[in-house]
């Protein structure tokens, strides 16, 4: 599990990296090991035992995404399975745990030289709605032959919303599945964008209608 806090001042982000004990299977050492320290067990972040879970804090800058995975006494690799998406790893087939921090800084522009300093700052109304409106996302999952996995695949290349998936090209969602490997290259996109465009237009049911005629999102 990941929780986030976002620094109201700076671009980063306090992240802190849960994982349940039960994961462990009685390991006793375990640290967050990714991209960020180089997937070396020595600069690895070190998590605390707190009751049933272990625990650690890193904070990371924002505005980019982040591959991780947990690393049980430096010989056991576990992924977080509430992670952001996931990713295929170039090692024993498996996939790494995503990290995705959105950039939450608003950055107003300095205000021209004969412009009074409060026509510069909008409305803080107006801009928690835009900050709102650019990182809201659809779930995903709602569309026929769309699972977490493939969801986590689709965010990461830009695709959060129904109406992203309803413009996607056919050939960049195979384009996605191929990338990701050979367990992802048995799914048919054809009909996703489809789908997408009547979820985004809140059609659930006719949306529902062309599910029950599909299986695994194929006709």
């Amino acid at each position: 599990m990941l929780k986030k806090q976002y620094s109201k001042s700076k671009p980063v982000c306090k992240v802190t990296f849960i994982l349940p004990a039960e994961a462990t299977e009685g390991g006793t050492e375990v640290r967050v090991v990714g991209d960020f320290n180089n997937w070396d067990w020595n600069q690895g972040v070190a998590m605390q035992w707190k009751k049933s879970e272990l625990q650690a804090v890193v904070e990371l800058p924002t505005g980019r995404n982040y591959e991780f995975r947990y690393l049980v006494d430096n010989q056991r690799w576990v992924n977080d399975w509430q992670a952001d998406a996931y990713l295929p790893s170039p090692y024993f087939g498996s996939d790494n745990s995503v990290l995705m921090l959105d950039d939450q800084l608003v950055r107003v522009p300095a205000p021209a030289e004969d412009e009074p300093l409060a026509s510069a700052a909008p409305k803080a109304g107006k801009a928690s709605k835009a900050v709102k409106a650019a990182k809201e996302k659809d779930d995903l999952k709602k569309i026929e032959g769309v699972g977490p996995k493939i969801e986590g695949l689709l965010n990461a290349r830009g695709i959060v919303s129904f109406q992203d998936l309803a413009t996607a090209d056919i050939s960049l969602l195979m384009e996605i599945l191929e990338a990701a490997g050979s367990r992802y290259k048995m799914h048919d996109p054809t009909t996703w964008p489809q789908q997408a465009k009547l979820a985004a237009a809140g059609d659930w049911g006719v949306l529902n209608k062309l599910q029950a005629e599909l299986k695994g999102g194929k006709r």
